[in-house]
């Protein structure tokens, strides 16, 4: 009964208040941003790196979406500039920037696996 009679001030700073338990409150933060960080952020920068990899590597005949949802097959594409050349529909062709490029869905860089070329 005696501890109901202790101010309440007096047993938050005799209880071992300061510097060690701020420093505690703050552990579930820092532990929530590591999980944030390698469950969100590093997957999502990892796969720029790859989109902007794949970008620079593009040649004729990749097929490939555009940011406003539009599929193509590139014609022409040249290293030193940022623009390309995409078929959307036979016989139609636009010119396209790579940074609007979301996806790169196959590329001639990595063959596909057409049953059609195994003709024995």
């Amino acid at each position: 009964m005696s501890n109901f009679l202790i101010p309440a001030a007096y047993a938050q700073s005799a209880g071992g208040g300061g510097a060690g338990s701020s420093l505690m409150s703050f552990l579930p933060f820092i532990g929530v941003f590591v999980i944030m960080y390698f469950l969100m952020i590093r997957p999502q920068q990892q796969k720029q790196k790859q989109l902007q990899n794949e970008l620079k590597a593009l040649r004729r005949g990749d097929r490939i979406v555009t940011a406003g949802g539009i599929i193509g097959i590139v014609q022409k594409s040249r290293d030193d500039s940022q623009e390309i050349e995409v078929e959307i529909a036979p016989n139609v062709r636009v010119m396209i920037l790579r940074s609007t490029v979301s996806t790169v869905l196959t590329s001639t860089a990595k063959p596909a696996n057409d049953s059609a070329d195994v003709k024995k």
